[in-house]
């Protein structure tokens, strides 16, 4: 039971530095991308259905180009203790590539997943910067109504405007001019790596106390079972000889004084 209870604990331990790494990871792209210059978008995804993690995630990019006259909205995403939308507007660029855009989050209407009013892009040529995201994986058992999609599956929302786009990254709108009025943009992320240092260290104390534990009760088992023997009588005359040098200890004095 002690080894498996140990092969746990190493997994479980192994895995909180793991997600250490992954935490480490990401605050390394937040300093490395986030207030970095933007670039061309053809620079940073010179293959649309590219997107490296490392290289892209909070990098900003530029174009320009225009929205088109449609929009989707990705439901179920909270924000501030509520469940709204994020806008999605596809983007044409000047090479006829589609970038689909994250304009914001939209606070539920009556109906939690329909916004009150949506708001308009910008007509016309519009000069757009953007952060870019990879695109999330496609929801089991939940499927696309009408504008709204259960999650911002780049291929999918490139099937339904039925052109050639970006199916990599999308773009989290930071500027664009001409303005017009969005949702509520994201925050900057925390650098943050989380208490997965301390959590993975503890599962290695537990494997201490537990071998420990396990010593002591074998020890005493032991003593129980072989009671009389000399093994157990030498065992006990030396922890009395110890007790003897160390003499009495606080407690022994306070017992004493009680007893008399």
């Amino acid at each position: 039971m002690l080894l498996l209870f140990s092969v746990i604990c190493v997994l479980l331990g192994n895995w909180q530095f793991e997600r250490r790494a992954e935490a480490r990871d990401e605050i390394n792209r937040i300093d490395q991308n986030y207030d970095a210059a933007a670039v061309p978008i053809a620079d940073a995804l010179p293959d649309p259905a590219g997107y490296d993690e490392n290289a892209n995630k909070w990098l900003t990019v530029e174009t320009t180009g225009h929205y088109l006259d449609e929009y989707f909205l990705a439901r179920n995403r909270p924000n501030q203790q509520l469940v709204g939308t994020n806008l999605l507007v596809p983007f044409e660029t000047e090479d006829g590539t589609i970038l689909f855009v994250d304009r914001g989050w939209l606070a539920p209407g009556s109906d939690p997943q329909t916004p009150e009013s949506v708001p308009a892009s910008p007509e016309g040529t519009v000069t757009l910067h953007a952060r870019l995201r990879g695109s999330e994986p496609l929801t089991d058992g939940r499927e696309t109504a009408g504008r709204t999609v259960p999650s911002i599956h780049l291929p999918e929302l490139a099937r339904l405007v039925d052109a050639p786009s970006y199916t990599g990254a999308y773009g989290v709108l930071v500027s664009e001019s001409p303005e017009a009025e969005h949702g509520a943009l994201p925050p900057r992320p925390e650098r943050d790596e989380g208490p997965h240092l301390s959590y993975a260290l503890q599962w290695y104390v537990f494997i201490i106390i537990a071998a420990t534990g396990v010593g002591y009760a074998a020890r005493q088992e032991y003593r129980t079972l072989n009671a009389g023997s000399a093994a157990v009588r030498r065992d006990d005359e030396r922890l009395a000889e110890r007790k003897r040098r160390r003499g009495p200890s606080d407690a022994d004095e306070e017992d004493a004084l009680l007893d008399h």
